[in-house]
């Protein structure tokens, strides 16, 4: 036998092989060699060759009672080692559990692999009456809430790809039955954030779903919820859509394998602050603002260069902002509003007594809006005067930070104790919610808009930045090697370094020491340029 032929030979076996794990793998009670060798067509003694082989392997076991064959603890561990490092099944499985006590129904997790979903990890429902699919089941695309969420959010070239050799077959009268179908869907399942299956599997099951995303906008996977449709309804599939995407976002974010890192991530030198905020990028100089609100003090750096301190304070400082003049203004705890111009800080004016200015903004005609807390604890937000704050909009919480369109169509404000971005717009009193997230995802702090008008949070104990499209989805979440970040800007040359301050204070020593560059100054290199800053004039706060 020569070589080439004996090539041929072997990889026929191993085929043959392949053949005898998939059949058994499909059979939860196993398989005896006779009904394999009749199942496969194989020679008797092909069958018992192959069986025998992959026993010894560990790839298969087989029952001495019954003498059938089921799959081998080693084929297992095999399978386990393929997701770990970043092990998604493990990440998810908090989120999982979760979900499952929540609902009652059976949580799962899913990758694509070969065109299709594949289920790598579930935890089952509390109910008698329950989805109960098998792991390392396979299913198709179009008509799972899975594969519908993962097609959504995949690259465009990507995802044509798989449609074009989709099969459309239709497994129940309420199956996608085209292409043009799937495509209206996934707009709506790239709108609101998450997949509804509406028994297009299976009669009698309705499924909910959502993409897990990581660092880069790249598709890990998908979790869902699923069960039988008469406890599933369609509005209990609108209530816990939403949950599922969070909970897809969370899982995204608290895998950090190598690959997922961040490319580009530096540190500005110098040593940490107890709360650095801001910063502000002035074009003009190309320099970098921001300041130790609890220092408390005043720093300048170049996009990669060292801090220098500009000014020293004696009370902490609760909000700043730079002048189209090149200065900083400065609005400190006890009430005092301050100019920093090249040398020591100096009064601007006295704001009235008990008012201390929280956040500031200007807006394209370089007015100057704040945001100062109410008598109950609410938030009012409106143009600042000598007189203080004239109030255009209350919000239910502290705000934190603002951010105004470039085209002043809108003033964006953060509320972290909500959890909370608003769009806040002139001419309409009633302030719009963009976005909310749950306590577990972080709390909006800081804001920054991009060219495109996305909105950038950063997220405070949530270890990340994210970015909202302008109706509020949350397309893409940054995590960051700190957990508290307090605020960013984009600055650099083409403006689009992302510059992120940090905290230390409120971290504990046992986190410090996983998060050591906590109180710094971090940059980002990122595709997104940041909008030009709209800067305030003095003559504004006389």
């Amino acid at each position: 036998m020569d070589a080439g032929r004996g090539r041929l030979i072997g990889a026929a076996l191993l085929d043959k092989a392949c053949d005898v794990l998939d059949v058994v793998a499909a059979a939860p009670d196993g398989l005896g060699q006779a009904e394999l060798t009749a199942r496969l067509g194989l020679p008797r003694t092909t069958t018992y060759r192959i069986l025998a082989t992959l026993v010894a392997r560990g790839l298969l076991r087989q029952d001495p009672s019954r003498r059938v064959y089921a799959i081998g603890f080693r084929l297992l561990e095999m399978a386990q080692g393929a997701w770990s490092s970043p092990d998604l099944p493990a990440a998810a499985a908090p989120e999982l559990r979760a979900l499952r006590d929540a609902t009652g129904e059976t949580a799962y997790v899913a990758v694509l692999e070969g065109g299709e979903a594949v289920a790598l990890g579930k935890f089952e429902g509390a109910h008698e009456v329950r989805s109960a699919a098998r792991l390392g089941q396979r299913k198709p695309l179009h008509c799972t809430s899975q594969g519908k969420a993962i097609l959504a959010f995949l690259p465009a070239a990507e995802s044509d790809a798989l449609l074009r050799r989709m099969n459309f077959v239709p497994l129940t009268i309420r199956s996608l039955r085209s292409r043009a179908e799937l495509e209206a869907s996934l707009v709506a399942v790239r709108a609101r954030g998450y997949a509804i299956d509406d028994e297009e599997i299976a009669d009698g099951v309705r499924c909910v779903g959502a993409p897990i995303l990581s660092a880069t906008g790249a598709v890990l996977g998908a979790l869902s919820i699923a069960g039988p449709a008469w406890r599933m309804t369609s509005e209990r599939l609108e209530l816990l859509g939403p949950e599922v995407a969070a909970a897809g976002r969370r899982v995204g974010a608290a895998i950090r394998p190598a690959e997922m890192n961040v490319g580009g991530v530096a540190v500005l030198p110098g040593p940490p602050a107890f709360r650095a905020v801001g910063p502000r990028w002035m074009e003009a100089t190309r320099l970098l603002w921001w300041i130790d609100a609890l220092g408390p003090a005043v720093f300048t750096a170049t996009s990669d260069g060292p801090s220098t301190m500009r000014a020293s304070l004696h009370e902490p400082i609760e909000a700043f902002t730079l002048t189209r003049e090149g200065d900083c203004l400065l609005c400190t705890v006890g009430g005092g509003l301050l100019r920093l111009p090249a040398g020591a800080a100096e009064p601007v004016g006295i704001l009235p007594p008990g008012l201390c200015l929280t956040a500031f903004a200007a807006d394209a005609e370089g007015r100057l809006w704040s945001s100062a807390p109410g008598s109950a604890g609410e938030a009012l937000v409106g143009p600042l005067t000598a007189g203080g704050v004239e109030p255009v909009w209350t919000l239910p919480g502290r705000v934190t930070d603002l951010a105004w369109l470039p085209s002043g169509e809108a003033l964006y404000a953060a509320c972290p104790s909500l959890g909370s971005v608003y769009r806040l717009q002139p001419r309409r009193p009633v302030p719009l919610l963009l976005a909310r997230l749950p306590a577990g995802s972080g709390r909006p702090c800081g804001l920054s808009l991009d060219i495109d008008d996305h909105v950038w949070a950063a997220l405070q104990d949530g270890w990340a930045v994210a970015r909202f499209t302008p109706d509020g989805t949350l397309d893409r979440l940054l995590p960051l090697p700190v957990p508290r970040p307090t605020g960013l800007t984009f600055g650099g040359v083409e403006r689009n370094t992302l510059f992120v301050a940090t905290a230390r204070d409120g971290v504990s020593l046992d986190v410090l020491s996983s998060a050591p560059l906590s109180g710094h100054i971090l940059s980002v290199a990122t595709e997104t340029r940041g909008c030009s800053p709209l800067l305030a004039e003095l003559r504004l706060v006389e």
